[in-house]
């Protein structure tokens, strides 16, 4: 399988505005698709903007919504998947309740659209950070979230949720290849980009995609140094700390020989770590 190549759009857009930022997403992917991506990644809340306060109730919408609808229409004619970050309101669309008692509440979403404009995955947030996340949403209930793209096992997380190696090792033993993250990183807490994030590639061998908003927003100051990380610990790519659509590869190919030489996964003693659950 070819490598894939992979898009990392580090933006805040507008927060506020959905038309503006789907215009971004618009306008990154065309970009993307002309450099041969075949992957877009947005930050964390990217649709609405993070800060948005007690508007997140008003712009949060179904897996299924209007916007949904426009990131397929852009992701179908750019031949590009799309992942994007955005406030979810379970119920309201077309799409069935899994169980009523979801009904009208809202979660820190990420949905994978395909390049052929279906949704391919819808992750919740799990581990919310914060009073404004706890105030504003409810705590997504299931870890991993898989789809297939060009070959390779897509995983979906967001942000805090990194931060759990549990989170992780879940992915690596469900078989993920390239864990998606859109994040919304902020200051005093670059170090996770930096340093956390290139290590749970390695320890759990996988490419991370973590994506990150970028300036002052509300009360957060977000610090960028998006990356995609490879299961040798290096990043294929490093954006600043301003507006950057950043381009990198995951290679099959390369992953496979890193799997093989690497024997974390297959020395580990699940019997001695039973206390952790």
């Amino acid at each position: 399988m070819p490598p894939l190549r992979t898009a990392l759009l580090q933006s805040s857009g507008r927060p506020g505005s959905v038309a503006a930022n789907l215009k971004v997403i618009e306008e990154a992917a065309e970009r993307a698709a002309a450099a041969g991506a075949r992957l877009l990644v947005t930050p964390e809340m990217f649709l609405t903007g993070y800060a948005i306060g007690d508007d997140v109730p008003r712009l949060a919408e179904p897996a299924d919504g209007e916007a949904a609808d426009a990131i397929a229409d852009i992701a179908a004619r750019h031949g590009l998947a799309v992942a994007y970050g955005y406030p979810e309101r379970a119920g309201g669309g077309h799409l069935p309740l899994e169980r009523s008692r979801e009904w009208g509440k809202v979660f820190n979403s990420v949905q994978l659209i395909g390049p052929d404009g279906a949704r391919l995955a819808n992750y919740r947030k799990t581990h919310l950070f914060g009073g404004f996340e706890r105030d504003h949403f409810t705590p997504g209930e299931k870890t991993v979230v898989q789809a297939e793209l060009d070959g390779m096992r897509i995983g979906l997380m967001i942000c805090y949720d990194v931060e759990f190696p549990e989170n992780v090792r879940a992915h690596a033993l469900a078989g993920t290849d390239l864990l998606l993250v859109p994040t919304a990183q902020m200051h005093p807490f670059q170090f996770v980009a930096e340093s956390v994030v290139p290590v749970r590639a390695f320890e759990n061998q996988m490419y991370v995609a973590y994506v990150n908003r970028v300036g002052p927003e509300g009360e957060f100051e977000f610090v960028g140094l998006s990356a995609l990380a490879g299961p040798d610990g290096v990043a294929r790519a490093r954006a600043g700390r301003g507006e950057e659509l950043v381009f990198a590869d995951a290679d099959p190919a390369f992953l496979a020989a890193s799997r093989e030489a690497n024997p974390y996964l297959s020395d580990r003693r699940p019997g001695l770590y039973a206390s952790l659950t």
